[in-house]
């Protein structure tokens, strides 16, 4: 069975984006894929988080991986700073990469940009560095494949490429993963400006959807979406990007495709549109917030998370000494 590895930091509330583009998926994954998934809390720390909101987020995140769906007999659940070897090889192949690559990634020059329009040349270490760490949360576990959106391919492109300069220096060592990108779902935009993914940072919160809001304040701004003038609900993503998205958010929660929405609303408004649309997604919210408020309750997480915890432990403990042999860290051959 072929691997598959993912993480998602624990900063913020999750959000339907979230849920649709990295959680749900990982659903039909798991039967099909060997799982090996983590919450990325170590690179929460690139920038300060309240410490008492990172820890119910991550909570909550672990108990939406489980009420999607998630089962931990099938798959490997766990937090990776529960698995000390991450940071240390992050370590390692930190050494191996240049100050050029580093800062030729997307999210440091977006920092920079941003510190730029305000004024501030402070910018974290750890934006510049996270890459690393990056690097070696990909490579510890030998995937295959590694399931991204467009957005993050730059990520495994200079994970596959650190792999290629490690193997090359001391021997065969790491697999190459392969990125893997979902046709649909993949980058679920914002309801208010559907040219920027919908992010937990939204300044006004109208462009995103919170998986544990109330569902009556999710319908709402569902039918407050943005679309366009025009009143045909197509899928024309680059001159109807509002009513695209909200298509795409409808084909991944009912499974049905973008051809057979269009016939179904044909003649139709955007209104009746969304009503339906906002009722797909309240029942969506209803069958996993249900399964949360279960899983909180239960207090299964702490279990799952330690038994994940030893499972990825067992692997990353065999990894990292294999790399410190290559590199002559230790002085046991």
């Amino acid at each position: 069975m072929k691997r598959m590895l993912s993480g998602i930091k624990p900063t913020g509330r999750v959000t339907l984006g979230n849920y649709i583009g990295a959680i749900k998926p990982f659903v039909s994954f798991q039967d099909d894929y060997e799982m090996i998934i983590f919450v990325a809390n170590l690179h929460s720390m690139t920038i300060y988080q309240e410490p008492k909101d990172l820890r119910q987020n991550t909570k909550d995140l672990i108990a939406l991986y489980l009420a999607a769906g998630l089962d931990p007999e099938k798959v490997t659940l766990f937090l990776q700073s529960d698995v000390k070897e991450h940071a240390q090889l992050g370590w390692y192949l930190n050494c191996m990469v240049t100050m050029g690559e580093l800062s030729r990634m997307t999210q440091y020059k977006m920092q920079v940009e941003k510190a730029k329009a305000r004024k501030d040349t402070s910018i974290g270490a750890g934006i510049f560095n996270y890459p690393s760490l990056m690097n070696a949360d990909i490579l510890m576990y030998d995937p295959d494949y590694v399931p991204v959106g467009d957005d993050q391919k730059q990520h495994v492109e200079l994970a596959r490429m650190v792999a290629e300069r490690f193997n090359h220096r001391y021997s065969e060592t790491f697999k190459i993963p392969e990125p893997l990108t979902p046709r649909v779902g993949g980058r679920i935009m914002s309801l208010q400006d559907p040219t920027s993914k919908m992010s937990k940072s939204d300044p006004t919160g109208k462009g995103c959807i919170y998986m544990l809001d109330p569902i009556n304040i999710s319908k709402k701004k569902i039918m407050a979406a943005v679309t366009d003038s025009d009143s045909h609900v197509r899928y024309d993503k680059e001159n109807k990007p509002g009513i695209s998205n909200l298509m795409e958010i409808y084909s991944i929660l009912d499974h049905k495709s973008y051809e057979e929405i269009e016939a179904m609303y044909e003649g139709k408004g955007y209104g009746e549109f969304k009503k339906d649309l906002a009722e797909i997604v309240g029942a969506e919210l209803q069958r996993v917030q249900d399964a949360y408020n279960k899983i909180m309750a239960s207090g299964e997480i702490e279990k799952v998370l330690d038994e994940g915890a030893k499972k990825a432990g067992r692997i990353a403990y065999k990894k990292l000494a294999k790399v410190e042999r290559k590199m002559g860290i230790t002085i046991r051959k």
